[in-house]
């Protein structure tokens, strides 16, 4: 099984630069999209063969989350169903037989860190739900995760310490998560490899890989044994993200 998923940053834009060609060449089970930034009625991509699911923010033009699978879930539910999370497009969660897949898209702490707080709350509701989930099957749960974990992950660490997504509360927040029985599958895979999957617009960083991983399949220790490989395209272009891959034996 071959799930993919990609920070679009905005799938009609995506769309111009290349992104049905390359879900096509990918041929994935299960494609998951972040910062979609449409409704469904205006959603123009609809292959055939593939259920769409959708997450629109209420604020047009805004966030969102999509799942495009060829696997029929059992059930979809969207948000985590906490009213102050819900309205901005963040969570699909689908249930197959042998797991949920959260498709996710993690709150920004922004700028001079303004919504480090909301991001605070945000994860500590997240660790809940992700438990809740747990106790009936085991949880995969991917997207832009807006962290970069450790130093390894982040092009320059030192000067970044108080930037969103790698401050020590994100980063401890992240560690916590990870503690409660989950593996960040591209680390399984690759412990020290440098490799990014978000690079600014600014000052050409990505071909100076001037870059940050916060991209991740993060999967429950209950599904080692059906991880056989996670992958970072960093060579496909079509937004300041590039896709990420998780490929289980089910």
């Amino acid at each position: 099984m071959k799930l993919i998923s990609w920070n679009v940053a905005g799938l009609r834009a995506c769309l111009k630069k290349g992104f049905a060609d390359f879900f096509t060449r990918i041929n994935a089970d299960i494609v998951c999209l972040e910062e979609t930034k449409v409704t469904m009625e205006e959603l123009e991509f609809k292959p055939e063969g593939y259920e769409i699911y959708l997450n629109p923010a209420e604020k047009k033009g805004y966030s969102g989350v999509a799942v495009y699978t060829r696997i029929h879930p059992l059930n979809v539910s969207y948000g985590m169903g906490i009213d102050c999370h819900d309205h901005e497009g963040r969570i699909i969660t689908l249930e197959f037989a042998e797991f949920f897949l959260i498709a996710m898209y993690v709150p920004n702490s922004k700028r001079e860190l303004v919504r480090l707080d909301y991001r605070m709350e945000w994860e500590k509701d997240f660790r809940e739900y992700l438990q809740k989930l747990e106790k009936q099957k085991p949880v995969i749960f991917c997207g832009d995760l807006n962290v970069a974990h450790k130093e390894i992950d982040i092009a320059n660490p030192k000067s970044n310490l108080r930037s969103a997504g790698f401050t020590i509360e994100e980063r401890t927040e992240f560690s916590k998560t990870l503690e409660l029985g989950y593996i960040d599958s591209y680390r399984y895979f690759n412990p020290e490899k440098v490799i990014y999957s978000w690079w600014s617009y600014l000052g050409s960083a990505r071909e100076k890989n001037i870059g940050w991983r916060i991209d991740y399949f993060v999967v429950s220790k209950k599904l080692e044994k059906n991880m056989k490989d996670a992958k970072i395209l960093n060579g496909i272009y079509g937004s300041d993200h590039c896709p990420i891959e998780l490929d289980l034996e089910i």
